[in-house]
């Protein structure tokens, strides 16, 4: 059997392992492959990357740690951000707990990517100062007064539209 062929089977094996694990220790959740990780807290449903990926475990455990942590919406780009963080720490205490391998590495990329996000999103389209979040869709700029929009979409490229005036 190829070296690669015989790795990627220990890792199959060692997360199913690790999801038995999981759904006895957590009876009330539903732990279901998909195509993504994702925490649906309407259905108690964790989804997570059943391949073989390098950072399978570490997306599951952090899906795991936003159920654990009751995390369900949020209001402002700050709180969605502090969500994240308490997730990803979440899941580098469960690491421990079921003494598999965690790479901080990575869990501090995936926070980057929030970071980018809410900084871009922050950024005054008129004098590229940085402005305030006043409510979900709505920033300000205490530099020059300009107001934009925001998209509500997370998974997009945060796009600003300047608040036209009436």
């Amino acid at each position: 059997m190829p070296y690669f062929t015989a790795a990627t089977t220990r890792r199959r094996r060692y997360m199913e392992k690790l999801i038995h694990k999981l759904k006895q220790d957590h009876p009330g959740l539903v732990f279901n492959s998909g195509r993504s990780h994702c925490w649906s807290p309407e259905k108690g449903q964790i989804f997570y990357v059943g391949d073989e990926k390098s950072h399978s475990i570490e997306g599951l455990l952090h899906e795991l740690g936003h159920a654990r942590l009751d995390h369900e919406g949020y209001v402002s780009d700050l709180e969605l951000l502090r969500k994240e963080v308490e997730a990803w720490q979440e899941a580098l205490c469960l690491a421990g707990l079921y003494g598999v391998g965690f790479d901080e590495e990575h869990m501090q990329d995936c926070l980057d990517t929030y970071r980018d996000w809410v900084h871009k999103r922050s950024i005054c389209p008129a004098c590229s100062s940085t402005g305030i979040q006043d409510n979900e869709r709505l920033y300000s700029c205490l530099n020059c007064g300009h107001v934009w929009y925001v998209t509500d979409s997370r998974f997009c490229r945060p796009y600003r539209r300047s608040k036209t005036s009436k």
